[in-house]
């Protein structure tokens, strides 16, 4: 019989380089203890990385960079697998998905229902705050990301917001953001309105 070690092994390598877990993703494999334990001989020998207390990845290796930090996306979505918790990205990371920004936020903030958390990969922060229900608006959708871009930029750049954001919303995204438009701010509504009725149109 394979080892948890060798078990953990192939399913990272089936996920891909650039893959982030945590213990709790290997819970059908062995006791927590025993998982501990195949993951700290997988990391000594170098076969994975240990990023922070209880996270883990599969680095991606560049010739000449040597092993690459892994996105913040799935650093946090790790943690949200982790705690079972919903997600939403937020801040200048929200309105850089929606091509709102071109800058790469230095900082990645998500909001989340469920524990804050912060992790420090290098030079960038993934940093995931514990958030009421009123600020997550549809979390883990591209119509919480809409939200979020919103709150951030703030009222100036509604307009903007609603131009960058009703081509990108499906139906979806359209339902989700109407719906849970009485969570937003007064000020949002209208913006948010706006692009529920051009998405659909």
């Amino acid at each position: 019989m394979n080892s948890i070690a060798d078990r953990i092994l192939r399913q990272v390598r089936a996920r891909g380089s650039g893959s982030v877990f945590t213990p709790s993703d290997f819970v059908g494999l062995g006791s927590r203890a025993a998982v501990d334990q195949a993951l700290s001989r997988l990391c000594k020998n170098k076969r994975l990385r240990r990023l922070a207390h209880g996270l883990y990845d599969y680095p991606r290796v560049h010739a000449r960079l040597g092993a690459l930090a892994p996105a913040p996306d799935v650093v946090a979505k790790a943690f949200a697998r982790e705690t079972g918790s919903n997600l939403q990205m937020a801040g200048a990371q929200a309105a850089n998905a929606l091509g709102l920004s071109t800058q790469v936020p230095a900082r990645s903030v998500y909001l989340t229902d469920g524990p804050s958390r912060r992790v420090v990969l290098g030079k960038r922060t993934v940093d995931i705050r514990h958030a009421s229900p009123k600020h997550l608006v549809a979390p883990g959708s591209m119509a919480g990301t809409v939200v979020q871009a919103l709150r951030h930029l703030g009222p100036d750049s509604a307009s903007a917001v609603v131009d960058a954001a009703a081509p990108r919303l499906k139906d979806s995204d359209r339902r989700a953001l109407a719906n849970g438009m009485k969570q937003a701010p007064a000020w949002m509504r209208p913006a948010l309105d706006r692009i529920v009725r051009q998405a659909s149109g």
